[in-house]
């Protein structure tokens, strides 16, 4: 190979690393660990005046607050169109490969709350393998070919697990774990169910639970050497066997709107919980008994970061997310619940490269350095205006790219520092 060959070999090498497999993979809600954490190298540390290079607009996705999942070199998302709710599957440059019809959407619906005005898909669609599965706002669960769209199965899950249509519409994005597909449908034939990935066929399904529905997602998780299936109803944190359904342990959480959103997080054995409208935070230990059996005791409960939908996520020890009636964003000690900082603010967040990516709901984005001491922004700019409604997606870092989306835009953003 000639010294110009192996330059240009190199040059190549180097300008395609940051959009390789491994670091363009984001395959469900809050990544491939639910935790909200992207693990790549190499953005930028500050933003120009006017905000990164926008790359591309994807326009007429669907209104909704559904974010993106992103593998094998495909963006997935959801939107309402024509009250109706689609799967859609764009390229890396933005082009739309499929859209395939998954139900009606919220705002089709029969009935009339208070909340319509905020009508649109919610779930992100999960990624696994040659399957992408989402589950719509009136509980119709579809698995769609990832390259084709073509689908390969569907249920209904209010029908078939015998549950009441939520008063806010079904939010969930779906955990795949193993050959398992596990959702709440909160029925009383079902409160969380798993289902066979490639059939739709029920595996178990936990009628122990009479709650209404949270709009949290699942996250699976290891305590005591017990792995362990974690999420909210409207009323309670819940802990089962993701291998049959059972019910490990509980614990009372209620807001006074019973509207539990916030994922939970787990680390070191402790588990975070936070939900809006005043309620506040909490921290449980849960403790193994015997073969599962298991005590759950509170470390610390807070009214701060009282979070509303736009998540919470924990960096070398400390909490990081926006309250909702305790207005702004906050810094809390993991193991205390001790606030190290708040200031002004509500908004969604992910975290890359040592800064949290800071999503205000009025559709300013900042970039601000990760740290306990105080809230150091970097830079912010503002999304482009239009679309209808406030900034409720969560934004999305994966493969040196920032994405948001808002109402039925998607903006793509170049964050690979130079």
């Amino acid at each position: 190979m000639s010294k110009l060959r192996f330059l240009l070999f190199l040059i190549l090498i180097v300008s395609v690393v940051p959009f390789s497999a491994e670091n363009n993979n984001w395959p469900c809600f809050h990544g491939p660990k639910r935790d909200n954490l992207a693990t790549e190298a190499g953005l930028m540390q500050a933003w120009p005046q006017d905000g990164p290079e926008l790359l591309w607009t994807a326009s007429g996705i669907g209104h909704g607050y559904s974010t993106v999942s992103i593998a094998d070199n495909r963006i997935f998302t959801a939107g309402m169109i024509d009250k109706q709710t689609y799967v859609i599957a764009l390229d890396m440059s933005g082009k739309k490969l499929w859209q395939k019809l998954n139900g009606q959407s919220w705002e089709a619906a029969e009935y009339q709350t208070w909340a319509v005005p905020y009508a649109g898909a919610r779930g992100t669609p999960t990624v696994d393998g040659d399957t992408v599965y989402h589950l719509s706002e009136l509980g119709r669960l579809t698995a769609f070919d990832v390259r084709t769209g073509d689908e390969r199965w569907h249920i209904d899950i209010m029908e078939t697990f015998k549950a009441e249509r939520p008063e806010y519409g079904y939010s969930e994005s779906v955990l795949i774990h193993g050959d398992a597909l596990i959702c709440s449908p909160a029925g009383e034939e079902g409160y969380i169910v798993a289902l066979e990935k490639g059939t739709g066929r029920t595996l178990w399904a936990n009628t122990d639970i009479k709650d209404p529905v949270g709009n949290c997602s699942a996250v699976i998780a290891s305590i005591d050497d017990y792995q362990q299936l974690i999420t909210l109803s409207a009323k309670r944190i819940l802990s089962f066997d993701p291998n049959d359904g059972r019910l490990l342990w509980d614990y009372p959480f209620a807001n006074k709107r019973e509207n539990n959103v916030a994922d939970i997080v787990v680390s070191s054995g402790l588990v975070y919980a936070s939900t809006g409208y005043g309620k506040g935070s909490i921290l449980l230990q849960p403790k193994r008994q015997a073969d599962r059996k298991f005590s759950v005791k509170p470390i610390w409960t807070s009214e701060l970061l009282d979070n509303h939908h736009g998540g919470v996520l924990l960096v070398d020890g400390f909490l990081y997310g926006a309250g909702h009636e305790a207005r702004g964003w906050f810094c809390l000690d993991f193991k205390t619940g001790a606030k190290r900082w708040q200031t002004r603010g509500k908004g969604s967040l992910t975290y890359a490269d040592g800064h949290l990516y800071c999503l205000d709901e009025r559709g300013t984005m900042a970039l601000v350095k990760v740290t306990p001491e105080k809230w150091d922004q970097v830079s912010s700019f503002r999304l482009p205006q239009g679309g209808k409604g406030l900034h409720w997606a969560h934004p999305v870092v994966c493969g040196g790219r920032l994405y948001v989306r808002h109402s039925d835009e998607l903006y793509v953003y170049d964050i690979r520092k130079d």
